[in-house]
């Protein structure tokens, strides 16, 4: 049985003292802000720190009649 609260052994209080201030600061492996462009080249697409796609559009001259036209960078087509 629990004792009433005037016969219960009062338990003196424990001094509690504030957690120490964390003054050892890990160096990291790789730089998140500045990454290296050859790793960022490598990296999926949705994964680079600014998302960009792999595939681009380009203007190609036509070197007989200099006509232009918009080919896609990831074309299996030739385009004449």
């Amino acid at each position: 049985w629990l004792k009433p609260s005037w016969q219960r052994k009062r338990q003196p209080e424990q001094e509690t003292r504030p957690a120490p201030p964390c003054q050892l600061r890990a160096a990291m492996d790789i730089d998140l802000l500045n990454p290296d462009p050859k790793e960022e080249r490598t990296r999926h697409k949705l994964k680079r720190m600014i998302q960009s796609p792999n595939s681009f559009f380009m203007d190609v001259k036509c070197p007989g009649c200099l006509q232009i036209t918009t080919v896609y960078s990831h074309a299996q087509t030739v385009v004449l």
